[in-house]
């Protein structure tokens, strides 16, 4: 595993510490006009494994716009799934097999790895060539592509290392408890 070279004791540590210091910087500078709120508590996480999203919000204070965004995501349920509970787009799709499409009644499968747009739900209908957006986005947490970390919130598909709320990502769990055991939950 690439991301799990055996790195130099405390190197997680710093580099945690350079994380929550970096964000506490970002977030006082954001927040210095002194016009929003504090962020609310966490939502509960979209999924209970798998590797989930969670969010917090807070409110603008001024009648004027504020500056920043309101919402903050996190991921969570950084377990993995047993492997009955499914692949979670096929679960989305298979939601809409008691609902009738042009009169008719299918058994939805999940057409993944959209170049343009993964984080909309497109099924298949079995035995049929008919592909269908079934919802405009997928529920928050599930992968943009099948081979990889990079979830959809939002409807958009965000990189889960690319920005400060997804540097917690499975992967990073996964290389921490194996170079250093379980400290980080």
């Amino acid at each position: 595993m690439e991301c799990c070279r055996r790195a130099t004791p405390g190197t997680p540590l710093l580099f945690l510490a350079f994380l929550l210091l970096s964000s506490r910087t970002a977030r006082s500078e954001e927040d210095r006009d002194g016009l929003w709120d504090a962020w609310g508590p966490w939502s509960e996480c979209s999924r209970t494994c798998g590797g989930g999203a969670s969010y917090s919000l807070r409110r603008c204070l001024s009648n004027k716009s504020c500056e920043g965004r309101n919402i903050r995501y996190r991921t969570c349920s950084n377990v993995d799934c047993p492997p009955e509970a499914g692949d979670f787009r096929a679960q989305q799709c298979s939601a809409h097999n008691d609902v009738k499409h042009h009169g008719q009644f299918y058994e939805w499968l999940p057409v993944s790895n959209d170049p343009d747009n993964p984080c909309s739900l497109k099924c298949q209908a079995k035995g049929t060539t008919l592909v269908v957006e079934l919802a405009p986005k997928v529920l928050d947490g599930t992968r943009c592509y099948t081979e990889s970390l990079d979830m959809c919130i939002s409807g958009l598909c965000q990189v889960s290392a690319g920005f400060f709320p997804f540097y917690f990502s499975r992967k990073f769990h996964l290389c921490v408890n194996i170079l250093y055991g379980p400290a980080i939950s």
